[in-house]
């Protein structure tokens, strides 16, 4: 059984609980209802503990009847504990009630004790309390007299003392006293000791000094009156062991005291007697204060080795013995003893072996004879003046080896210095000085702690002094050598002592001593500098220097075979690491330096006096003749292995200068060999051709040329003759980087003037400096020269374009003056300004790497440079024809029209064609410096030839210019000439040709060429001339032209821009520069019996282009990898297919007439203008599919109308603004879509159209007609006709208003800007439905259209979302249609914003995205819930107002679509503390662009569509059209919305 736990009554601390405070009040038996819960939980629980344990050990039914018991009491008491918490309900009554009473007891009880109290005080306190009997007659005569008279008068006889004397009469006294003690003095016998006294206030005071001091007085003026001692002042003191107390105890004063008076009765010589007696006291005391000082010192801090008492009597002497190791016949001893024959002397000191009477007294006043007595201080002072004997003596030996040395003994403890080099530092010489505890000599140097050899010079200084001489010369050499250390501790070398030699060399220098030492330079490992080190005959103490260059090799062992140009003087360059590593040296060659020529050089005179004026003076431990060897071979080493490597390159120089003034050294190149024609390196075999140029001489290749391009600049003779004119020196410079503390090579290039003079102000001069800087740290000096003469190479190649251009510059008949600015001609770089502020920059400088002149180009503050994207193309251009006159009309004539294609947006959009894969709008491609590709949503292609007279072509790119195909990639735009002769300028096109001739179309390639084509724009070959050179001096134009045919344009395969496509056929065939014909053009197509030519023959030929190889497979760019991998970029290849042009026919066309001139074709279809959209046959003939191919004639002008941004036509459309073309391209590829849709969808049936360009289906019960609007075609237009019913069967019809509000809903929601055309699935999709259904979506559109339809009752604004946002419950996949039909369900989504009020603005206002079902079966309309996530509170409230509509909905007949969506707009209410949304649905702003309807306002939300491009995220805040009903204003569409 379980122990039974007592009740709480009965538990120990309960019972007896007081609250604190309450200890004397009433309720003592209380406690706090928390504690007594406590008490019950830890009660239960324990029990409940014990059970668990002993449970498992007993029977079934003893375990069941333990349960039953423990939870019989536990309810029990629980019970109990519910009924007192009931009570305690009420417990505030009761605690009331208790406090009442507690504060009357309290009152009672202050009332019981209150007279309790007095009674005790009228019983016992006051009985006794009674007044005594006032003495009236004292206190009346106190009072009134002041004196009291009647105390009795044997108080003023026994206790008041008698009247003193007065001063006066004291004085008197005083004074008469000190003429007896005078008397008494003067006629008495005074020992010599006591002739100090001084006589005041009637006694005598005799004071000794440092013994004693005594007081004496007479008691009358007879002369037998004796003298009468007052006092006794001991003046023996010890201020070191006696801690501040009296050596006497005043028993022993009064002793003294009394002896000296008892003898001073009846003695003449009484004064003798008190000094006799205090005196011998004294000198005791003295002695034995030093014997104690004696023993403590011994005891304490020294032992018996340094300092013993030998003897000692006391009151007699004192002796002393130190420096006890000291090997010595009478030994170091003093006494400290009073003088036996005269009894009046102070103690004496007497040392042995003797002092000096002088030394000896100046110790004796120094210890004993003076206020501190210390026999420390008596033994310190005699060591030092033993110490300073010894020194003197061991200072004279110095002096008998030592010659014109100064020497210097001084300090305490004495220190002889003696120097050892000549100039010597204090620190460096040699301190001497003798142990006071041994008395031994020591030596150190103070600045070399660490020297080995003090030792030895300690131990020959203690015993054999013979030594001294050989080891101050060690000394010497030592320091010698701590002293080129040190000197060298900022120079790029390392002293060292010895070298690991195998075999030590044969040289008598080099062997073992300490007269050398090795200085390896750091920055030339195999060369050591030998400093030979010698004392000179007539001065000891000074060293002479001599130093030997030394070429050292590094090997594994002695089998280890060294190359013989290790003797060379040539650093070695950093060898491979090898398995074992060369630790040996092994001398090679070793050479003499003449010390005086080595220091003595110009501006280097390192003994020379210093002039006045200068006070630098260097340490002694600096060495000037070796950092200045130092620092001269690690600055002339390097142009010593520079010009022998020079030497070898055939390259001749002036050998290594020192420059005026000694500033720096320098190595004159006399001059450089011509690119192309450098000789090579003195025992190799010279390469051939563009191999040679292409080797480095560490044996790596360089890049190779492009293939196809030109080779190096011709360098005409007149010009390297004009440049060499220029030069006027090259110099060769050692600088040190500040930054890395790197050496580097400086070249100077010095030219005079340039022939191009730039307006940079640091140009302006006629001297023009060039430097070149070369690193040195990897000792490869072939490398370097390599790198010189690649670098004089650019100077030359850049040399000859500007030597041609500074002439036709100078030309007043090209006006090439205002085309560009020279901003800077630096020889290296030439910099060209142009644009209409000369803003933009082009860099021009010849790259090595590529073996071929690069361009950069840089933009200014207000202009981007947009001829980056054909960098590569003019740069390929410029090495082809090496004419920088080409290239600065070809920048002038492109700056325009490539400003306007770079305001085009290249950005990546999501959802073309799928809503994962981004696809950029525009992509640029150049493949010549007059031609450009743009491709569009890698759908469409634009063709784009830069021509003169500010103007250029453009034609459809999807069309080949070689076959009758249309390449595979693109698709042909449609409408695109019309489009584009809405754009042509009359006055600037030439006369157009007759419509007739549409109707037999051409091919591409005659079409195109006539108007330049690549031979007509490509600049000057052979004697041919550029359209921007010379615009009118063309060639005969017929198609049987005799002209040459050269190859297409082709990109580089290396270099260029992996976007940047090449001509889409292969080529074969060579260059035609030998070829005089002027004309490069192709105008007709092959002849009859020729249908399928060979490309190759067929191309024609672009100087800006390289020569493709005869084999290449065309691709857009170099990356085939990238091109595989992405299959619908439009930049795979582009090789051209079988298939025939659609609509065009079978038959080849005949071409134009041999005469005709371009003007006759040049306008195409431009004669159709803005104003001429009645012409019918025209216009059907510009929206020919293959219209597209003919080029058009634009101006700069009308290209920068077209890809400038500008505002949608369309007023309603709310959107940012976007290019015309972007829109025309956006319309055509939406309706692409749509017809691609209708020919998937089967509810949707196609039906063929009369008028090209329009897209004609019908649905159940409607025909729609999509067309582009005709008079900008900029815009999508959808018109709706309504079929009439079959006869048999009545249909629900739509009303004309309904049919208005869709096909405004398609012309502002569906198609327009960002075109996507998912949007174009959910239309279809919407109007495949039921009349009656239909019927709904229409209301909500137009409830979207115009809100003000709607009220004053609604509450939130509705917008229906074509495309799935990615704030809404993810469904369906974000971007992609969002109306889905299937199971006579409709799944669609729409976004609720709530309608601000109280002032607040659209941005502050929530938005939901609801995806909604509506079952056509049933007529329900409700929420599309997932089960895996929760909802949000404004999720589901919605949901459940719309379940609640649909329980109350009385109009079964009726589609019950948009009444529910009313009451949900209406009723849905917003709370006032909204949690956060799940992830997925996200409760904000609304979406998009202007949410709701109406027309100038746009709303700042977050956008749904993923695929919005940046430009329509910038927000448009403010209302901007009228306010609508219900105080919100109307909205403006939202293209850019949920659509």
């Amino acid at each position: 059984m379980a122990p039974t736990p007592l009740p709480l009554e009965q538990m120990a601390g309960v019972g007896g609980y007081l609250p604190a405070g309450q200890e004397g009040g009433p309720r003592i038996n209380t406690m706090s209802m928390s504690v007594l819960i406590d008490f019950i939980i830890q009660r239960t629980y324990h029990e409940l503990t014990v059970l668990a344990e002993l449970l498992p050990r007993k029977t079934d039914m003893e375990r069941k009847i333990e349960i039953y018991n423990y939870a019989a009491r536990t309810r029990h008491l629980f019970t109990r504990l519910n009924a007192l918490v009931k009570w305690g309900n009420s417990v505030s009554k009761v605690d009331k009630s208790s406090q009442i009473m507690s504060f009357l007891d309290k009152q009672n009880m202050l009332f019981v004790e209150t007279a309790d109290m007095l009674a005790r005080m009228s019983r016992e306190t006051l009985v006794r309390a009674r007044l005594p009997n006032f003495h009236i007659p004292a206190a009346v005569e106190v009072l009134t007299t002041g004196t009291y008279n009647r105390l009795p008068t044997c108080i003023r006889e026994r206790i008041v003392p008698a009247d003193a004397i007065t001063p006066a009469e004291k004085k008197q006294t005083l004074l008469r006293l000190n003429q007896v003690i005078q008397h008494r003095l003067v006629t008495g016998k005074l020992l010599p000791q006591m002739r100090e006294f001084r006589i005041k206030n009637g006694r005598v005071t005799f004071e000794v000094k440092h013994e004693f001091s005594v007081a004496l007085t007479v008691m009358g003026d007879s002369q037998s009156v004796p003298w009468r001692l007052l006092d006794i002042d001991v003046l023996v003191e010890d201020k070191e062991t006696g801690d501040g107390k009296s050596l006497v105890h005043p028993l022993q004063v009064n002793y003294i005291h009394q002896l000296i008076q008892a003898r001073l009765v009846e003695n003449p010589n009484a004064l003798s007697e008190v000094y006799n007696c205090l005196h011998y006291f004294c000198q005791s005391l003295q002695l034995e204060v030093l014997y104690t000082q004696t023993l403590r010192l011994n005891y304490e801090r020294l032992d018996d080795n340094n300092i013993t008492v030998e003897e000692y009597v006391p009151g007699v002497k004192l002796t002393v013995s130190y420096w006890r190791d000291l090997k010595s016949e009478l030994g170091y001893r003093l006494t400290v003893q009073s003088d036996p024959s005269e009894i009046g002397r102070p103690l004496a000191v007497v040392h042995v072996p003797s002092l000096g009477a002088k030394e000896s007294a100046e110790v004796a006043d120094r210890a004993v004879r003076s206020e501190h007595l210390s026999m420390e201080r008596l033994i310190v002072h005699t060591v030092y003046i033993r110490s300073v004997s010894r020194l003197s003596d061991l200072k004279l030996e110095f002096q008998a080896f030592l010659k014109d040395v100064d020497f210097n003994l001084q300090g305490t403890p004495a220190i002889l210095t003696v120097p050892v080099l000549s100039p010597c530092l204090r620190a460096e010489q040699i301190h001497i000085t003798i142990d006071t505890h041994t008395g031994m000599f020591r030596c150190h140097v103070p600045k070399h702690l660490d020297c080995p050899i003090t030792e030895e010079m300690q131990e020959a200084l203690n015993t054999d002094r013979s030594k001294l001489p050989s080891l101050l010369s060690e000394l010497r050499y030592w320091i010698t050598h701590r002293r080129c250390e040190k000197t060298l501790q900022h120079l790029p070398a390392t002293a060292v002592d010895t070298l690991t030699f195998l075999t030590l060399p044969e040289q008598e220098l080099l062997q073992q001593g300490r007269h050398k030492i090795y200085v390896k330079l750091h920055r030339h490992p195999n060369i050591i500098l030998v400093v030979q080190l010698k004392e000179k005959t007539t001065m000891a103490n000074e060293m002479e220097y001599t130093f030997h260059l030394g070429f050292v090799a590094f090997q594994k062992d002695e089998a280890d075979v060294i190359d013989d140009s290790a003797k060379q003087l040539v650093s070695v360059v950093a060898q491979p690491p090898s398995d074992i590593p060369k630790f040996f040296t092994k001398l090679m060659r070793l050479i003499e330096f003449d010390t005086f020529v080595a220091t003595h050089g110009p501006g280097t005179e390192v003994d020379a006096p210093p002039a006045k004026q200068q006070k630098t003076i260097f340490p002694a431990y600096f060495i000037p003749e070796l950092a200045h060897v130092v620092a001269m071979c690690d600055e002339k080493i390097p142009f010593m292995n520079l010009a022998q490597t020079l030497s070898k390159h055939n390259i001749p120089h002036s050998g290594l200068q020192v420059e005026a003034n000694a500033t720096s050294l320098v190595l004159k190149i006399l001059a450089l060999p011509q690119p192309g024609k450098s000789a090579t390196p003195s025992g190799q075999q010279p390469q051939q051709g563009a191999a040679a140029a292409a080797t480095t001489a560490a044996g790596e290749t360089k890049p190779q040329p492009l293939s196809g391009s030109s080779a190096f600049p011709k360098i005409e003779p007149h010009v390297w003759d004009d440049l060499m004119r220029r030069v006027l020196s090259i110099s060769v410079r050692s600088q040190t980087n500040k930054n890395s503390q790197v050496r580097i090579w400086v070249v100077e290039f010095v030219f005079y003037s340039t022939p191009l003079q730039s307006c940079h102000p640091k140009e302006q001069g006629s001297r023009r400096t060039v430097y070149l800087t070369y690193e040195q740290a990897n000792h490869d000096f072939s490398k370097t020269v390599e790198e010189l003469l690649n670098d004089w190479s650019k100077i030359v190649y850049l040399y000859t374009l500007v030597h041609d251009f500074a002439e036709q510059l100078k030309n007043k008949r090209l006006p090439l003056c205002d085309m560009l600015v020279v901003k800077s001609y630096s020889y290296m770089n030439l910099l060209l300004g142009y644009g209409p502020k000369k803003e933009v920059s082009c860099n021009i400088y010849w790259s090595v790497q590529s073996h071929g002149f690069r361009l950069t180009f840089v933009g200014g503050m207000s202009a981007v440079n947009a001829h980056s994207m054909m960098r590569d193309q003019l740069a390929q251009h410029l090495n082809q024809h090496h004419s920088l006159t080409q290239i600065a009309q070809i920048l002038h004539e492109t700056y325009y029209p490539m400003s306007s294609i770079a305001k085009l947006p290249v950005l990546p959009f999501l959802g073309i064609p799928r809503p994962q894969v981004p696809v950029l709008s525009f992509c640029m491609l150049a493949q010549s410096p007059c031609l450009m590709r743009l491709t569009y949503q890698a759908v469409y292609c634009l063709e784009l030839r830069f021509r003169a007279n500010r103007q250029l072509s453009i034609r459809d790119g999807a069309s080949s210019r070689f076959e009758r195909n249309i390449i595979e990639e693109f698709t042909p735009i449609q409408g695109l000439k019309a489009f584009l002769s809405k754009y042509v300028d009359e006055s600037a096109a030439y006369r157009g040709r007759a419509p007739h001739e549409d109707d037999n179309p051409l091919s591409p390639m005659g079409m195109e060429d006539n108007y330049g084509g690549p031979s007509s724009v490509t600049g000057v070959s052979a004697g041919g001339s550029s359209p921007f050179l010379g615009a009118g001096m063309r060639g005969p134009q017929s198609p049987r032209d005799s002209g040459l045919r050269f190859p297409a344009p082709h990109t580089p395969p290396s270099s260029s821009n992996p976007h940047t496509p090449a001509s889409p056929h292969p080529s074969a065939g060579g260059g035609g520069a030998a070829q005089s014909h002027g004309n490069f053009n192709l105008t007709s197509p092959p002849a009859p019996h020729m249908p399928h030519p060979s490309p190759g023959g067929l191309m024609p030929s672009s100087p800006l282009n390289p020569q493709p190889s005869p084999h290449m497979v065309h691709s857009p760019g170099p990356n085939t990898m990238y091109m595989q991998s992405h299959q619908d970029s439009p930049f795979t290849a582009m090789s051209p297919a079988n298939n025939q042009w659609p609509g065009s026919p079978s038959m080849p066309r005949p071409s134009p007439r041999p005469g005709q001139s371009p003007e006759h074709k040049s306008t195409g279809g431009g004669s159709v203008g803005a104003g001429g959209p009645d012409r019918g046959g025209a216009r059907g003939t510009l929206n020919r599919p293959w219209a597209g191919a003919t080029p058009t004639l634009l101006t700069h002008e009308a290209l920068e109308t077209l890809c400038r941004p500008s505002p949608h036509p369309n007023k309603d459309i709310n959107v940012t603004d976007m290019s015309p073309l972007e829109r025309f391209l956006g319309c055509v590829y939406m309706r692409r879509q749509l017809h691609r849709n209708i020919q998937s969808e089967e509810s949707l049936t196609a039906l063929n159209s009369t008028e090209p360009g329009v897209v004609l289906f019908k649905v159940d019960g409607l025909q729609c007609q999509v067309m582009l609007n005709q008079m900008h075609m900029q815009t999508l237009h959808l018109k709706i006709t309504q079929l009439p019913p079959p006869p048999d069967k009545p249909t629900f019809q739509l009303s004309p208003d309904d049919l208005l509000v869709i096909e405004q809903y398609f012309d502002t929601r569906v198609a327009a800007p960002p075109y996507r055309p998912n949007s174009l699935h959910s239309i279809c999709r919407l109007l495949n439905l039921p009349a009656q259904v239909l019927k709904d979506f229409v209301q909500i559109m137009r409830l979207e259209l115009k809100p003000e339809f709607g009220g004053d009752q609604l509450k939130w604004t509705v917008q229906m979302c074509m495309r799935m946002p990615p704030s809404a419950v993810p469904i369906v996949p974000s971007g992609n249609a969002c109306v889905v039909l299937g199971r006579m369900k409709i799944l669609f989504f729409l976004q609720i914003t709530k309608i601000p009020y109280n002032g607040k603005d659209w941005k502050d206002s929530p938005s939901l995205v609801l995806p909604i079902v509506y079952d056509i079966t049933t007529n329900l309309t409700q929420m599309a819930e997932r089960r895996e996530q929760v909802p949000s509170p404004m999720m589901t409230a919605a949901s459940t107002l719309l379940r609640r509509f649909a329980e109350f909905n009385s109009q079964q007949n009726q589609c019950s679509l948009f009444p529910a969506i009313t009451d949900l707009l209406t009723n849905l209410q917003l709370a006032t503390d909204m949690p956060q949304p799940p992830p997925n649905q996200a409760i904000g702003p609304p979406v998009g662009v202007g949410v709701g309807v109406g027309v100038g306002v746009g709303v700042v939300g977050s956008s749904p569509n993923p695929m919005m491009p940046m430009q329509q995220l910038q927000p448009q805040v403010g209302p901007q059209g009228q306010v609508g009903p219900g105080g919100y204003p109307q909205h403006g569409p939202n293209p850019g919305g949920p659509q």
